[in-house]
């Protein structure tokens, strides 16, 4: 079979219906027969990886009743020169679309939800742009990630505004119980070089001081990021690429047994160039900084609290044919956390103050908004019987008061199996742009609110993992631009920012992985989602009906590797369901060598069949490309 007609295979099988992709991926996993009711036993599975995220405190990922996924360690190694969009659209439930050249602007779609309507928070401390209302996805240094952790749907009772498609934390690399260098040093395609150094390490002992520091520089040529099909106006053929430096540090210190001080930083600045015109060299320079300091406090045996207040800055200076801009926004929260603990179950009481400013070249923009939260939060365990309810209310000095809630319940039949269900409700407060923008935004906005009702299936048994998650979130007042604004004023003459459309967005989602002998684990993923704007009848832009993917990885000694495949739907470019963008099959390979304890030969080869597709119409993507790297550092 040639590599055409295996990947037009595959692709087909995204349009099946959801059962039968529910039914294609249990077929891969013949050991995954329906229980029997017998077994009545409420035990945490062998190997439940700890998940923060979720409830905010340390839990059980056996005993979470929320959808969610994590990244490791060893998979952000094996990604290479990729960026942190790039990973999470290997996961399920992501999507992202990039307006060309490898440091450009990305977004990325959970649950069909828009970059605006998900939480990104590093190390704890939320981003994101206060004007444009989502985070600078390629500013994160992925090299200097330990670990991410995802959580599907509402989290608006957790975590407050924008928390309708879910929450992504990042946590950067800390310090270890010993002192341990690291050294990398990377070429690959494209003029593709990347250099990094850092250190972790602790004192031990009962005043224990732990710390980590990580730099890392990065070049890419890059390629054009726009097609000749982009027209006379947009299409410049010269290279986009970017240069990237980036630090991240932590801190903490052990003052007496379950009292801790801490801090954590970070700081990325890139020079990336896109196009917007034919022959001027247009760039932008992005810098993302993120700090915070913490005090961990065990009370009493039955009493934790945490408090933290945290920083993040996202700056941009943009440098264009139609001209020089600049948008800087700020974030301060000052947040406190109290854990209580009632026998097996939790009780959790959290406050946080958040202010947020913008200081641009556009004056309208320069704004301030604060909001003020109260939440509770209760997590309960009987026997085989789980179920935790969360309620919040956050005042927003722009918007008012917005309540939110979540109920979910969980029934473990066996070991193995659990049945969950959850609804829950969220908000989306409106951007300074939707606001403030002249001509555009609408000071009486109202915030986007969301429902969501899901139901799930876990399987745990013995190095196998099976989850399925059928979901349906109704999010009404979506902000949309209508050419016609009903708001009477001349700067509106062509249009405006106002709550208008009604968006359903329904899906099942399943994910799992199993090892096969001792030497390969089989992965996959499968999607399949309708996004559909209510009010017009149309799909959302940029969202696939169907996509998956799916990976073999082995390890045998020093060698480990593996190969990847990414498949993707056909989806529309623009709301009006007129231009198309075709779907797509990506393969991609992998590999290290172990030199000795220390040093390793790390190598990833994507596109492999150099595959000609579009993430946004008219604008490029990478085509095949390579990069090797030789590290030091314990393996």
């Amino acid at each position: 079979m040639n590599n055409s007609s295996s990947a037009r295979e595959a692709a087909s099988l995204l349009h099946a219906r959801p059962l039968a992709l529910a039914a294609a991926f249990l077929a891969a996993f013949p050991c995954l027969t329906l229980p029997a009711f017998a077994q009545q036993q409420n035990v945490a599975i062998a190997g439940s990886q700890v998940i923060v995220t979720a409830t905010r405190n340390n839990q059980l990922s056996s005993e979470i009743l929320v959808d969610h996924d994590v990244i490791n360690a060893q998979e952000i190694m094996a990604a290479g020169h990729s960026s942190v969009a790039e990973l999470l659209l290997k996961k399920r439930g992501f999507e992202i679309s990039s307006n060309g050249g490898p440091a450009n602007v990305a977004s990325v779609f959970m649950r069909g939800t828009s970059n605006t309507q998900s939480i990104v928070l590093v190390d704890g401390v939320r981003i994101g742009s206060a004007t444009s209302g989502g985070p600078t996805w390629s500013s994160i240094p992925l090299s200097q990630i330990e670990r991410i952790e995802i959580v599907y749907g509402p989290l608006s009772s957790m975590y407050g505004a924008d928390a309708m498609g879910g929450v992504v934390q990042i946590f950067t690399k800390q310090g270890t119980n010993s002192f341990e260098p690291s050294i990398g040093i990377g070429a690959g395609s494209r003029g593709v070089r990347k250099y990094d150094l850092g250190f972790a390490g602790s004192s031990g002992g009962e005043h224990a001081l732990r710390f980590s520091l990580n730099a890392v520089h990065e070049e890419d040529n890059g390629y054009s990021a726009t097609k000749p099909a982009a027209g006379k106006f947009s299409y410049n053929s010269d290279e986009d690429g970017y240069t990237r430096d980036s630090v991240t540090g932590s801190m903490s210190y052990k003052i007496m047994a379950g009292h801790e001080l801490g801090t954590n930083l970070m700081r990325s600045r890139q020079n990336s160039r896109f196009d917007a015109g034919p022959s001027y060299d247009d760039r932008d320079v992005t810098t993302l900084e993120t700090w915070s300091i913490y005090s961990k406090n065990q009370w009493t045996k039955e009493w934790s609290s945490q408090l933290r207040y945290a920083n993040s800055e996202d700056r941009s200076i943009s440098d264009a044919s139609y001209g020089l801009s600049r948008f800087d926004s700020k974030q301060a929260v000052f947040g406190w956390q109290n854990d209580i603990s009632l026998g097996k179950d939790t009780l959790q009481l959290v406050y946080e103050h958040r202010t947020e400013k913008a200081n641009s070249s556009t004056k309208e923009l320069n704004k301030e908004r604060t909001t003020r939260s109260f939440a509770a939060a209760y997590q309960w365990k009987y026997e085989q019987h789980l179920a935790s309810f969360s309620l919040r209310n956050d005042d927003i000095s722009t918007n008012g008061k917005v309540t939110t809630g979540n109920l979910a319940y969980g029934y473990r039949f066996t070991k193995q199996w659990r049945l969950s269900t959850s609804f829950g409700t969220s908000f989306r407060a409106p951007s300074f742009n939707e606001l403030y923008y002249p001509g555009y935004g609408v000071p009486s906005n109202r915030p986007e609110k969301g429902k969501n009702l899901e139901v799930g299936m876990v399987y745990d048994n013995d190095g196998t993992h099976l989850s399925a998650s059928l979901y349906r979130n109704r999010i009404t007042d979506l902000l949309v631009y209508a050419s016609t604004c009903p708001v009477k004023d001349e700067m509106y003459s062509f249009g405006c920012a106002i709550n208008l459309n009604k968006v359903q967005l329904t899906g099942l989602s399943v994910g799992g992985n199993t090892t096969l002998g001792n030497k390969f684990i089989l992965r996959g993923s499968l999607d399949w989602q309708d996004a559909v704007d209510q009010t017009t009848g149309l799909r959302l832009p940029r969202r696939a009906r169907q996509h998956a993917s799916f990976g073999l990885d082995y390890a045998d000694g020093a060698i480990k590797g593996g190969v990847e495949t990414i498949l993707s739907g056909q989806r529309f470019d623009d709301v009006n369901n007129k231009n198309s963008l075709a779907g797509y099959t990506l393969v991609n390979l992998f590999g290290s060598y172990e030199l000795n304890k220390k040093w390793s030969v790390q190598a990833r080869w994507n596109n492999i069949l150099n595959k000609n597709y579009e993430l946004a119409r008219n604008y490029q993507s990478a085509g095949s490309n390579l990069f090797v790297a030789l590290r030091y550092g314990e393996n």
